[in-house]
């Protein structure tokens, strides 16, 4: 009453009464770890000392019974082999007797005992037992009959009489033992009892000081911010109790006169907001008028643009053929050029047309083999890749979820592109690969062609983006800006592998099936499993890594073909760009 008066702080008080609780029961729990250490000691000489020396005393005399019987044995029938009992019980006897000398370290009445048994066993032994043998040996069984006496039969009484005096010792001190083992169990159950009666007591003092010291004056400092919550900001909080609460309720009264100072700004900014909104919602019907505007377009730019654009394009081509020597060469020339251009814009048209249709027109998302997929992507890179005298393979690759048309005119796109930008000297080798990276497919699109530089790997995805021009490589610059929006389309991300010893190696992923998933977890279960027994296994049933050799077994190549001539006008003009790589499409 005295500290609360003197206004201690709340984690003051609960610091004090945890410690004076902490400090008992670590004195309990100092006490009850060494009478537990006590206890352990006593049962573990219950079990590992005076229980075995209770077994090998017993066995003891069993073992000198059959050294008695059967030197009796050959005493009677002469038989050599009625000694092996014997023998083999001396050998046993000098066992147990080390093994009880060991055990009975701390026990000094056994050692004691043993110490008799063992120097009457060898009195029986070098009297008895050792002169009948060789009686026996020398004279005939007669002779050895004729050594035991009522005498010897009495020696040996005397030995059975101590091992059960030794039997006798081992007990008395197991019953000793025991009786410390129950001594140190029930004081252990004392401390306990006392540590559960401080726990419970601590326990009753803290109610009830958390109630006067934290309930009560949180409860009414609840009640005054429950009646500002319900409107009335003009209400004084008071706050009672510890010195926390005291300035809790300063705190919340600041924070009530803040909130009334502002409750005027607030209106003034929720009007704000609602003019917002109606600008917003303007904002988004003229977003959707634009939306459908850029839909008419292209249809516009689908037909109504191409169709003077194929017109232009055919009769420039039959002034072409017509005319095509019979004016001068800057004539010729002029129509080259028309014919070229007509044809770009067509080309650029289509790919534009493509480009904004993806995830625009869709079809649902479908299982697609991707094995299948390639298959469609060497038939229609088939003439590219004959005219190039290119060799197109791919290892196992797995089945996804996505739309197959957008898959094919993604990878058709690769494999095109890698095709185009081939080095003129070497012949082109194209390889798609599929491995399973933390829940993904990762597919690699790699070849042997002029590569790229890594301060170039990001600008090869945008749109119209080109580092050469039109007349060494065609194209309109958008192939793998189409590659990027397929593959984000389907939630994946692709980059260039800037580390690739030769040629240009663009990857992509795609989320794998969970089936896939669960079968990878599984693989490498067994894996692990098999490389602790020594046995290095490979993970079955995922496609070959990137980079893997390929087999004819499980790599499909596209075959070789006629060559034959290459439509664009500027295909076999392959001009250079002063060293530098690229893969733009």
């Amino acid at each position: 009453m005295k500290a609360y008066q003197q206004g201690w702080t709340l984690r003051r008080r609960v610091v004090a009464l945890l410690g004076v609780v902490l400090v008992l029961l670590l004195g309990l729990a100092a006490a009850e770890a060494a009478v537990a250490a006590k206890n352990r000691e006593n049962i573990d000489a219950v079990l590992l000392k005076t229980g075995p020396l209770r077994v090998q005393a017993q066995e003891l005399m069993s073992v000198l019974l059959d050294q008695e019987t059967s030197v009796r044995g050959y005493a009677v029938n002469g038989d050599r082999s009625d000694l092996e009992p014997y023998q083999e019980g001396v050998k046993r006897e000098q066992s147990l007797v080390t093994s009880i000398r060991d055990l009975s370290a701390d026990y000094p009445d056994v050692r004691r005992s043993l110490d008799v048994v063992e120097q009457q066993t060898a009195q029986w032994r070098a009297q008895v037992a050792e002169p009948v043998i060789t009686t026996v040996e020398r004279d005939g069984a007669e002779a050895g009959q004729a050594l035991i006496t009522d005498a010897t039969r009495q020696q040996f009484d005397g030995i059975r009489a101590s091992v059960n005096t030794l039997q006798d010792e081992i007990l008395t001190v197991r019953e000793e033992t025991a009786d410390r083992v129950n001594s140190t169990s029930n004081t252990l159950v004392v401390l306990l009892i006392i540590a559960a009666l401080v726990v419970t007591a601590a326990g009753v003092v803290m109610l009830l000081s958390l109630d006067r010291i934290l309930i009560r004056p949180l409860a009414a400092l609840v009640s005054q911010v429950r009646e500002v919550a319900d409107g009335d900001y003009r209400h004084h909080i008071e706050g009672s109790g510890p010195p926390e609460f005291r300035r809790l309720a300063e705190d919340i009264d600041q924070m009530r006169m803040k909130i009334a100072r502002e409750l005027d700004e607030v209106r003034e900014a929720r009007e704000r907001i609602e003019w917002v909104n109606s600008q917003l919602q303007k904002q988004a019907e003229e977003l959707t008028r634009s939306n459908r505007d850029l839909e008419q377009f292209a249809y516009v730019a689908s037909h109504d643009l191409q169709e003077p654009l194929r017109k232009v394009a055919s009769f420039c081509q039959l002034l072409q053929r017509r005319y095509a020597g019979q004016l001068d060469e800057r004539a010729d020339q002029y129509i080259a050029f028309a014919v070229d251009g007509a044809q770009r814009m067509q080309r650029l048209i289509n790919d534009l047309l493509a480009f904004s249709r993806i995830g625009r027109l869709t079809t649902g998302f479908t299982e697609v083999d991707l094995n299948k997929v390639m298959g469609d992507v060497a038939g229609q890179t088939e003439a590219a890749l004959q005219y190039a005298d290119a060799e197109l393979t791919w290892g196992e690759m797995p089945t996804i979820r996505g739309e197959e048309p957008l898959l094919t005119n993604l990878l058709v796109n690769l494999v095109s592109n890698s095709v185009k930008f081939r080095r003129p000297d070497v012949p082109a080798k194209v390889h798609v690969s599929a491995r399973l990276v933390d829940g993904e497919w990762e597919i690699s699109c790699r070849d042997n062609g002029i590569g790229i530089e890594p301060e170039f790997a990001d600008k090869i995805f945008v749109i119209f983006q080109r580092l050469h021009s039109k007349d060494a490589y065609p194209g309109t610059g958008i192939g793998l800006a189409i590659v990027k929006k397929i593959v984000e389309y389907h939630g994946g991300r692709v980059w260039v592998d800037t580390d690739a010893d030769e040629g240009t190696t663009i990857r992509f992923t795609l989320p794998a099936l969970e089936a896939d998933i669960e079968a990878a977890k599984a693989a490498e279960a067994a894996a692990d499993g098999d490389a602790a027994d020594g046995d290095a296994a490979e993970p079955a049933g995922t496609p070959a890594a990137e980079g893997a050799g390929t087999d004819p077994a499980d790599v499909g190549r596209q075959p070789d073909g006629e060559a034959r001539e290459e439509p664009p006008a500027q295909a076999d003009r392959h001009g250079t760009n002063g060293g530098m790589k690229e893969t733009v499409g």
